[in-house]
């Protein structure tokens, strides 16, 4: 807790509500307090069944801390997984904040020009998009935080995050850590504003997501990296982690699961029909793959 306080250079006089999810970020709450903040906890029983919610911090589990800002007009809403080691949160309006919106928030404040910030292959446009109003840069990895800590680890590399809730500051740990990130954040409130007027400028754009089942994944991975590479400039290519291609209105990701027969797609864009028409173009890969 000392290490976290060490952190974070100003006092926090906010009031926040902590979802445990029945896990082991006790230490969240404590920190929050030793800095002033006022706390209320909601599933802060340990129990590895997990019976208040499930483990993920996702939107879907977390409704009960949406609910629980707004009837308390709380501050700023913190959720965490079973170990703690991430973190999303709910503004003062109720809203759950998406992984990637955050991701942007601490890369914006982290980064100065010419820095470059560590997030997957699967981060939203929005933070590139946020990062370049200020010259600095994202730089991609395979899905998977550690993938983001090996990254992080370089000297030119000031912050790393993936959406999921995995954020690392590599000048204090090159673990993500769930309760410093809380703190971050309520610091990040407690000094500029309230996080919904924080997110105003940030512009999210349509993203759309599909699985796929397939018998064969690495099979089919290897004759859509073939049919990618015969149909779309080199330089629009990325094979860091599936295929990953680059236009000019967005992007679209092909990718297999690491623990499932499944090929999984991300299309994202600046517009709707953009967005849909790359899912498609996807999708024709996967199929055009399959047939052969």
């Amino acid at each position: 807790m000392q290490a976290l306080c060490a952190a974070i250079d100003t006092p926090l006089e906010l009031s926040v509500i902590v979802d445990l999810g029945t896990g082991a970020g006790r230490v969240t709450v404590e920190t929050l307090l030793e800095l002033g903040c006022g706390v209320e906890t909601l599933n802060a029983q340990p129990d590895g069944r997990f019976p208040g919610r499930p483990s993920e911090p996702t939107a879907d589990n977390c409704t009960t801390l949406c609910q629980t800002v707004a009837h308390t007009d709380a501050d700023l809403g913190i959720a965490h997984d079973g170990d703690a080691d991430r973190m999303l949160a709910v503004d003062e309006t109720e809203a759950f904040v998406s992984g990637d919106v955050l991701l942007a928030l601490f890369a914006r404040q982290a980064a100065v020009p010419g820095d470059r910030v560590a997030a997957p292959v699967d981060t939203s446009l929005l933070v590139d998009d946020t990062l370049a109003t200020q010259d600095s840069t994202v730089t991609r990895t395979k899905v998977g935080d550690v993938y983001v800590a090996e990254r992080a680890a370089d000297d030119d590399v000031v912050f790393g995050g993936e959406p999921s809730g995995a954020w690392i500051w590599p000048a204090e740990t090159l673990c993500p850590d769930g309760s410093l990130a809380a703190c971050k954040l309520a610091a990040l409130v407690a000094t500029e504003g309230p996080l919904s007027t924080l997110m105003e400028d940030i512009e999210t754009y349509p993203i759309r997501r599909q699985n796929i089942e397939v018998t064969a994944k690495a099979d089919c991975m290897a004759v859509i990296e073939e049919l990618v590479a015969e149909r779309y400039d080199a330089s629009a290519i990325e094979t860091l982690d599936g295929v990953r291609i680059e236009t000019k209105a967005g992007w679209l990701l092909i990718r297999a699961s690491g623990t499932q027969p499944l090929i999984r797609l991300t299309a994202e864009a600046r517009t709707e029909a953009r967005a849909e028409t790359l899912l498609a173009e996807a999708e024709e890969l996967v199929a055009a793959a399959q047939g052969s």
